[in-house]
């Protein structure tokens, strides 16, 4: 009777196994997991035209690779030194200055009869971060179902309909083009005026 490591290792091939791992910590040369899409996964599609739409390709891979963001790029940065007399006097002066409005605030108050004006309430960091319910979708709601066309198609499209739209002007208008008319249809006289600008 076998073992059950002896089942194992017929089992399965050790030299499968070990390229089987999805998921290598710093691939690519990176400072944690790549987290991209498998084939099967990606759900970008992208336009060819004909009212087709097929997969969008590959991810790029990011410039910054392997190097780790210094926190000074993210957070600022102190501009004084901690503790220092400049630091301290600064902040001395804030605190004054707010207990010197709250104390007006309260001899205002005073004066007029009524109680002290409640200070605003700050939030705390569990407030902040608890989730924003989310807005309700209207049961009718039907997302826009996409052309199919590619960008050069829409493109195409709309200028074919500028077009048309400036000829049937100008017929009606008894003009010859378009920079007689006193506003622009279509993009390229749009980009011409501007450019005369």
């Amino acid at each position: 009777m076998k073992t059950l490591n002896q089942f194992l290792s017929e089992a399965y091939d050790k030299d499968v196994m070990d390229r089987s791992q999805i998921r290598r910590q710093g691939e690519g040369g990176r400072v944690g997991a790549n987290r991209k899409k498998t084939e099967p996964e990606k759900r970008r599609m992208k336009a060819v035209g004909g009212g087709k739409t097929v997969p969008a390709k590959t991810y790029k891979d990011r410039k910054d690779i392997g190097t780790q963001k210094q926190a000074s790029t993210r957070e600022q940065q102190p501009e004084k030194e901690r503790g220092s007399a400049e630091v301290k006097q600064s902040y001395a002066d804030k605190v004054k200055a707010e207990r010197r409005k709250a104390a007006q605030a309260r001899a205002a108050a005073k004066k007029s009869g009524s109680s002290a004006p409640e200070a605003k309430k700050t939030p705390t960091a569990s407030e902040l971060l608890t989730k924003k319910s989310a807005k309700k979708v209207s049961p009718s709601y039907t997302p826009q179902k996409a052309s199919g066309k590619s960008a050069a198609e829409r493109k195409a499209a709309m200028k074919k309909g500028e077009r048309t739209l400036r000829d049937i002007q100008l017929k009606n208008l008894g003009k010859k083009s378009e920079k007689e008319l006193k506003n622009p249809i279509t993009q390229k006289e749009i980009t011409r005026r501007n450019k005369a600008k």
